[in-house]
């Protein structure tokens, strides 16, 4: 009691020395990993910041929406944000720039624009046309509607700036009279030329070295090119976790066991009772539930949905008998035939006439439900009388667009696939090669019925080939091995020491969700990037139903220019290209070309007529340098050594034909214009390109 006196009297020395001990430790976590982590931005656009709060609701609204549609990742959730967050602040800078401003009409026409708006039942009035005050409206009768709506019309007014935005672009994108002339002689100018060339590969790659300085100097004359984003370089190893030979065997030994009787103890009898095995089981069903991995199914399978290596076996096996074990799909499995079905799955395809009122109607022409039968029946006597343009038919008069591009073709469907009754009742109720026509909710469909299969009923036993805990802990005790040993080992010399498998090291980024083969190990790419993480140390990640990736980082690469090692695969060819240019011009000396080209061991080779369009090379290909210092060459005189694209040319220009004289370069002017108009799709990047972008993503997730 007298203790507890004392704590009482003396708690708020307690709390002090508590709140002292927390901001020590929060003071020396500081230091250690710097003062990013509590910066409340995930980044920023020329100096305007994103919150990391507004950042995050937005992903997860993105992963809400996603849901039931496709699997999609926080990491990926997150890149979806961030390039739209990009966007909008460089377009809406731009926007400012150049004064650009919307009112309720420009909102307007983009709610028109989205389909689930514009055409929304909900919102449109009497006569069919989209109705703003109904869609006012039916924001405002929900509690959160009216704050969805201003994030509707922010979302809108952003739309309609950019709508007026890339009219100005495309605006500016114009074609004169000069460039059509210049486009025109492009395509109609001709040179002719004898040449001859030596290929860079006439002389090994290995005789020829590139240093990393020399490829840092040639990044440095293209900076903008070559810019890279801080990443790590990892070697890593991947330890599977992998049933044995001795697991396989066990797992098909427990299979087979299941094909005869059993004698299991009975506790409440206190006697031995007899269980029958899969062939002489009488219900089959609890049978299979009770021993197999997978649950029973109680459908027809036709041929092809069988397991490949065991479709013949399975589909001709009598009804009772048992097939197996075999594999399939990392199972070992047992099949018993319960059964045949004749024509259980039907293929067709359809041909859709549909009329004003129809479910989920398209019609290319405003018709009635009667009008529409009398056209059904029109192309049903086409179809008739010629089967065979049945496909072409189906392409060019359906109303389907789910299947205009593949004529029709409606695939194969059981009796319990979720089609309209009448469809499926047509389809099964005749014999392939009918062709007539059903009506449903949709519409009138011509239909062909083009094939029928039968299935078979199977009841399958199927128990996954897996590791054992032996296993396990022996692929566990090797990875840990590794590890330890990697630290202050070689680490390829370590990989083939151990019988493992070599792998190409992998360069990581700090948003990076992936890690070579190993999909969505964000685990991996956090620990590269750690500030205790340093080059040489090492770690293990255990990845379920994986293994274990022992990773050890090898190189840090700051932002800025690539490093020598990441640059090199896109730069050495060049680089070596251009030493060999040089050795072999040395030896391309000489009055004329056959002397040059005899010296050299290659022909003389003639080019007829090609312009600077298309400027082929005949046995060299795209060579536009070439090409260009042929036109304007002196006809009769052996050139200077060019550097091609495939080797090093010399050449005498024959002769230049000009393109005769027209008045008006309106064709070319037209070609032009077309290439032109896709140029405004080239603002984005150079906008980001230009831009300050900094991402700080890295610390949140």
């Amino acid at each position: 009691m007298a203790v507890l006196s004392k704590i009482r009297n003396r708690s708020g020395l307690l709390l002090l020395a508590i709140g002292f001990a927390l901001l020590a430790f929060v003071v020396q976590d500081l230091f250690t990993k710097g003062f990013k982590s509590i910066g409340t931005d995930v980044g920023s656009v020329n100096g305007k910041d994103i919150s990391f709060d507004e950042f995050r609701v937005k992903v997860a609204n993105v992963e809400k929406n996603s849901q039931g549609q496709q699997n999609i990742t926080s990491m990926q959730a997150s890149n979806q944000v961030w390039n739209q967050e990009v966007n909008i602040a460089l377009l809406s800078a731009e926007f400012d720039k150049l004064g650009i401003r919307v009112g309720e009409k420009h909102l307007l026409e983009v709610f028109k624009a989205d389909p689930n708006i514009g055409q929304n039942p909900q919102f449109l009035n009497a006569a069919g046309k989209f109705d703003l005050n109904k869609f006012k409206d039916y924001f405002k009768a929900a509690p959160e509607g009216i704050k969805i709506l201003q994030e509707r019309e922010k979302d809108a007014e952003v739309n309609a700036k950019y709508m007026i935005y890339n009219s100005l672009v495309k605006g500016a994108m114009y074609t004169t009279n000069t460039e059509g002339k210049f486009k025109y002689e492009a395509e109609n100018n001709k040179v002719t030329f004898d040449f001859a060339m030596v290929p860079y590969s006439s002389i090994k790659d290995s005789d020829v070295k590139i240093s990393d300085d020399e490829i840092v100097a040639y990044m440095k004359t293209k900076e903008k090119k070559f810019k890279s984003e801080e990443s790590r370089e990892l070697d890593y190893v991947l330890i599977q976790e992998k049933p044995s030979a001795q697991d396989e065997a066990e797992i098909k030994k427990n299979v087979e066991a299941l094909l005869v009787p059993s004698v299991t103890y009975n506790k409440e009898t206190g006697k031995n009772d007899t269980i029958p095995g899969f062939r002489s089981a009488v219900d089959v069903a609890d049978f299979v539930n009770a021993h197999s991995d997978i649950p029973f199914d109680s459908t027809y399978i036709a041929k092809q949905d069988l397991p490949p290596a065991a479709a013949e076996q399975l589909f001709n096996l009598p009804v009772g008998e048992v097939y197996g074990p075999y594999i399939f799909n990392n199972y070992y499995a047992l099949s018993k035939a319960l059964g045949r079905k004749a024509g259980a799955k039907a293929k067709s395809s359809h041909i859709l006439i549909s009329w004003i009122g129809a479910e989920r109607a398209q019609p290319k022409e405003k018709r009635t439900k009667e009008q529409a039968k009398v056209k059904a029946e029109g192309i049903l006597a086409q179809a008739k009388a010629n089967p065979g343009m049945f496909q072409m038919l189906a392409m060019t008069m359906s109303e389907d667009p789910s299947v205009q591009q593949n004529g029709g073709d409606m695939g194969y469907i059981t009796k319990e696939t979720g089609f309209a009754k009448g469809y499926k009742d047509f389809v099964f109720n005749n014999p392939v090669g009918t062709i007539g026509i059903a009506e449903t909710e949709f519409g009138y469909h011509i239909i062909n019925v083009t094939d029928k299969q039968d299935a078979v009923k199977l009841a399958t036993i199927a128990q996954k080939i897996e590791p054992s805990e032996a296993t396990n802990d022996k692929t566990y005790s090797e990875a840990t091995k590794f590890e330890m040993e990697a630290a202050d080992k070689d680490f390829a010399g370590l990989v083939k020491q151990m019988k493992l498998t070599k792998n190409e090291p992998v360069r990581v980024k700090a948003i990076d969700e992936s890690f070579g083969p190993v999909a969505n190990q964000r685990q991996i790419v956090k620990w590269a990037f750690d500030g205790d993480t340093k080059i040489g140390n090492v770690k293990r990640f255990e990845i379920v139903n994986v293994g274990h990736v022992i990773v050890k980082l090898k190189s840090i690469a700051e932002k800025g220019l690539m490093s020598a090692t990441e640059a090199r695969p896109q730069v050495e060819t060049i680089l070596k290209n251009k030493k060999k240019a040089a050795m072999i011009s040395a030896k391309m000396k000489g009055g004329d070309l056959a002397s040059i080209a005899a010296a050299n061991k290659v022909a003389v080779m003639s080019a007829i007529d090609v312009t600077v369009e298309a400027p082929n090379v005949p046995g060299a290909g795209f060579e536009p340098k070439v090409v260009g210092n042929a036109f304007t060459s002196k006809i009769g005189q052996v050139s200077k050594p060019i550097d091609g694209n495939s080797g090093v040319y010399v050449f005498n220009t024959k002769m230049v034909t000009k393109a005769p004289k027209v008045q008006k370069y309106d064709e070319y002017i037209a070609k032009m214009r077309q290439q032109v108009m896709n140029y405004s799709g080239r603002v984005m990047p150079a906008l980001k390109n230009d831009a300050d972008i900094k991402d700080n993503r890295a610390d949140f997730y």
